[in-house]
């Protein structure tokens, strides 16, 4: 575990682009089970620091721990395992391969890790059951709707049961019912596998299904408890 029983932590993270900085010395932990929400404006940081947090850049400066491992002194390639294992991802439009179903989209991680395909297929249609989107396994990405698309996505993040999750805008193309249902099935899927979900959001109503609120401005972070904003 990282300092204080946390799951993943930030030390001291300096990142800038050219002469602008995006991230100035943030420090940010979460626990397992627990959803931090990262709130801000466009071009806050909070995507960085999110990209930052996931190994999928490298800071100028400080440190990202997860568990044992110092993510900020690890190859590129260990990286990219944890991010298959460990990490799961949900993005603002899904990100499904147009060319698959439902079913082979949320078995991928699985199938990119070496499962077979009948055990792949297996855990993924239990997930599709799960986020209420068996019924369009059959379908490809272009043939359901955009509720239904961020379900499967979510599906997809869950599905290797990572101990950390990842949603950038993860309601920020649907309307506020299929938003509300989505973070619903995320957030309750996420504790009840006691996986931590770091929320990327620049909407209070998003924000209000996290244990806590983190707000990123100029590159700057203050903490504090859900529902203050």
């Amino acid at each position: 575990m990282t300092p204080e029983g946390s799951l993943l932590a930030a030390e001291g993270l300096h990142k800038s682009y050219g002469a602008t900085p995006a991230l100035d010395g943030v420090e940010f932990s979460i626990h397992p089970g627990e959803v931090v929400a990262v709130m801000g404006p466009s071009g806050s940081g909070k995507s960085t620091l999110l990209h930052c947090l996931a190994g999928i850049i490298s800071p100028d400066a400080g440190t990202v721990r997860y568990g044992p491992h110092t993510l900020t002194g690890l190859s590129d390639a260990q990286r990219s395992a944890l991010r298959r294992t460990d990490f799961g991802f949900v993005f603002q439009f899904g990100q499904l391969v147009p060319e698959l179903t439902a079913l082979e989209n949320v078995a991928l991680p699985l199938r990119l890790n070496g499962a077979k395909r009948k055990e792949a297929e297996r855990q993924a249609r239990e997930w599709l059951e799960r986020l209420e989107v068996e019924s369009v396994h059959d379908r490809r990405p272009g043939e359901i709707s955009g509720g239904q698309g961020q379900r499967i996505a979510v599906a997809r993040a869950l599905v290797t049961r990572p101990r950390v999750v990842f949603a950038d805008e993860p309601t920020g193309a649907l309307d506020s019912l299929n938003g509300e249902r989505v973070l619903n099935l995320l957030t309750d899927a996420a504790r009840e596998s006691n996986a931590a979900v770091v929320l990327v959001t620049h909407e209070a109503r998003v924000a209000a299904y996290s244990d806590r609120e983190i707000v990123v401005r100029d590159g700057k972070v203050k903490d504090m408890p859900a529902g203050l904003i």
